[in-house]
């Protein structure tokens, strides 16, 4: 960590979701952790796991403090206000909920006097083991924005400080918001290569206000059209209070009952179901320690636990889709049930370290992937039996497929009765008879 030594603590992070990945953004206004275009997609910004060198998306008012954040009701939009000595300014941040994917808006508008917004955008793809090829391009004849390249992942930046030339060739900004901006290389982690940043600092006045935007799409398919800011926050805010509205919490205390339902709708993958354990791979157990896993995938435990939840409270749609997905995922081979599964279904989980990232509060090893796919645990099924139990009662259409999954997954149970097992905990050392994974299955040929 070069350029901090401690790391953010975790509870100063918000998070933004599209539905399709999640991004964590600190009170100081730094997005630490982003993957794009899925949850367990690699990182375009790490320092959550490393430094501001591994990639981060910092938007502040200089000698100013957060005094206010807030996300809109019942919503992921996120609203933070600053105090400087000269103004206020609030800054709203969102992921685009929308059918196209990898858009993130950030907005800053200067609410009395005047403030001066620091921008500082450190692209680092792949885990920042990809240095992006960037460059300048014009769209609609005349707007600049930064192009980004690597691989196959593509990065569009639009906002007011690609509006204007840098600061050493003397040229003057094009309104009356001032601008100190540049585009310029920066010393890279990595060894014989350059990465470029964007920093500048803009004076905004009251009822002034700046939108950047970083839409993400393949490299090999033509650069989009960033979305209109007004509609895009707009449209995320509907969204979000449209399936908020459904809830049925009759429980105090609600606000937090309705947070906490809206966290499992965030960490729900909106084109197949999968319901994510969390979007952060590495967050350590404990500081300095090895147990850092990955957790970006879909557990069938958690998942099922987590449908029991959204049932109790009336939605029975998005837990059908989960349903489905998990249909798909275990599809023929019911014989060689994974405890685990990739957002599509994916069953090859490969664990790798990655020894570039020094690791959040210096926890090491920096993990991708996760070796605990491919153990047994006894509990898994009963929590599955369980879930999908619930879902018929909730009167959920059952056919022949989803029942002949479950008949499986006893056949399954039947055949494994008597094997030890690794646990909840996936210990990886000997296996066990653990109570908790013997009742869990009792539970499985009740619910059967």
């Amino acid at each position: 960590m070069t350029e901090s030594t401690r790391s953010t603590p975790l509870e100063d992070y918000a998070l933004l979701s599209d539905l399709r990945t999640g991004a964590l953004v600190s009170r100081d206004g730094s997005i630490d952790w982003l993957c794009l275009p899925r949850f367990d997609s690699p990182a375009v910004f790490s320092a959550l796991l490393g430094g501001p060198e591994d990639g981060r998306w910092c938007l502040s008012v200089v000698d100013g403090e957060v005094t206010d954040r807030r996300y809109i009701p019942e919503t992921f939009v996120l609203e933070t206000t600053w105090r400087s000595p000269t103004g206020t300014a609030r800054v709203t941040d969102c992921l685009l909920r929308s059918e196209s994917q990898g858009d993130l808006i950030r907005r800053a508008e200067c609410l009395d006097g005047e403030v001066t917004v620091e921008h500082d955008l450190r692209l680092r793809f792949d885990y920042a083991r990809a240095t992006p090829w960037t460059r300048e391009i014009a769209r609609n004849g005349q707007d600049r924005a930064l192009l980004a390249l690597a691989g196959p992942d593509g990065i569009l930046v639009t906002g007011p400080m690609l509006h204007w030339p840098d600061e050493d060739d003397g040229s003057s900004p094009s309104d009356d918001t001032h601008a100190r901006a540049a585009v310029r290389d920066d010393e890279s982690s990595q060894e014989g290569g350059r990465a470029r940043r964007l920093e500048g600092r803009f004076d905004v006045r009251e009822g002034e206000r700046l939108d950047w935007d970083l839409t993400w799409f393949p490299s090999h398919e033509e650069v989009p059209d960033p979305p209109d800011a007004d509609a895009t926050i707009a449209a995320t805010i509907r969204a979000w209070t449209d399936w908020s509205s459904q809830l049925e919490v009759e429980c105090d205390p609600q606000p937090e009952v309705t947070r906490s339902l809206l966290v499992l709708r965030a960490l729900t993958n909106m084109d197949t179901g999968a319901i994510v354990a969390a979007p952060t791979t590495s967050l350590p157990e404990y500081f300095g320690g090895e147990r850092n896993w990955d957790y970006r995938y879909t557990w069938l435990r958690d998942a099922a636990f987590t449908i029991e939840v959204v049932v109790a409270h009336g939605l029975t749609e998005g837990a059908a889709l989960w349903r489905d997905w998990l249909l798909r995922a275990v599809a023929g081979d019911v014989d060689d049930v994974k405890i685990m599964y990739g957002l599509g279904g994916e069953r090859q989980l490969i664990e790798m370290e990655l020894d570039h990232l020094d690791g959040y509060e210096d926890s090491r090893p920096v993990r991708i992937g996760n070796g605990a796919a491919d153990q047994y645990q006894a509990d898994v099924v009963g929590e599955v039996m369980i879930a999908l139990h619930d879902l018929r009662e909730a009167g959920v259409h059952e056919d022949e497929y989803t029942w002949g999954l479950q008949k499986g997954l006893l056949r399954y149970a039947e055949k494994h009765f008597d094997r030890e097992d690794h646990g909840i905990w996936e210990m990886r050392g000997s296996t066990h008879h653990f109570t908790h994974g013997r009742a869990m299955m009792w539970a499985a040929f009740d619910r059967g």
